[in-house]
């Protein structure tokens, strides 16, 4: 159920150049799940359309959840200057998240996830090792500077991270990684560039429990206006999928990207 309430900043940091990350309390919380997102008002009149940012982690037992964002343009900048005590209106908890309900005990589970893509990995990460599953994350970014969020992901598995330039970890790509990897996995996820999703797409369409959550602009963040949409394989006009309503994840092998 969508919700909208002025959510409570109650901690926020930069955590890599441009990144932060910012810690929300409201009732709405209790109602997230891993791969869902929130839809968030600028607090600038001048800014008509919310900004949709990806729930990083959950806690429901303190009422309170982290959003990781970077500063792309002025409504972003303003998130960022905003004190712990202010408030945001928020939407949420929107779209439909990742699917965990098949998985059981001892199966093993590969995350892939790129840049500003790997925070919503958190929040699933926790939640696939709580249900007694094996993960492993491979993560990947430009440079050792933007490398974000891999202590918060060995709290849960092995953690790979990649660099474009090799300044930290391996140098390369995440794909090459994975196509290393000859291991079985009961389940694939995934978040990032629209170039990674690509890859997982082909890499694993045949998986029957591979998915990619999608980044895309957004408008209403409701699905009435249609501005989000992604084009189903073997599908008609009518078969058209929203981001935000349908995804923001979707199964590997179903759209055309």
């Amino acid at each position: 159920m969508i919700m909208k309430e002025e959510l409570v900043i109650v901690a926020q940091e930069e955590i890599a150049p441009r990144i932060f990350a910012m810690d929300l309390s409201g009732e709405m919380v209790q109602e997230m799940t891993a791969g869902q997102f929130l839809h968030i008002r600028v607090p600038d009149a001048s800014k008509v359309l919310r900004r949709p940012i990806s729930i990083s982690q959950v806690d429901r037992e303190a009422n309170r959840c982290r959003i990781i964002y970077r500063i792309e343009g002025e409504g972003t900048r303003q998130f960022s200057q905003m004190q712990v005590g202010q408030v945001l209106d928020c939407m949420g908890p929107q779209g439909n998240g990742f699917d965990i309900s098949f998985l059981s005990e001892g199966q093993s589970v590969l995350l892939i996830g790129g840049g500003i893509g790997v925070p919503p990995l958190v929040e699933l990460a926790k939640q696939v090792a709580n249900l007694g599953c094996q993960v492993t994350s491979v993560i990947g970014f430009a440079n050792k500077e933007a490398v974000i969020l891999e202590e918060a992901l060995s709290a849960y598995g092995g953690v790979v991270v990649t660099t474009d330039d090799g300044s930290y970890g391996r140098k390369g790509y995440v794909s090459e990684v994975v196509d290393e990897l000859s291991e079985e996995f009961a389940a694939v996820y995934s978040c990032g560039a629209p170039g990674m999703m690509r890859y997982v797409d082909g890499k694993f369409a045949q998986h029957v429990h591979a998915y990619m959550s999608l980044e895309s602009r957004m408008a209403c963040g409701m699905g009435a206006c249609y501005a989000c949409v992604v084009h189903p394989k073997d599908g008609q006009e009518a078969d058209l999928k929203r981001v935000c309503e349908e995804g923001p994840v979707f199964p590997t092998g179903s759209l055309i990207l």
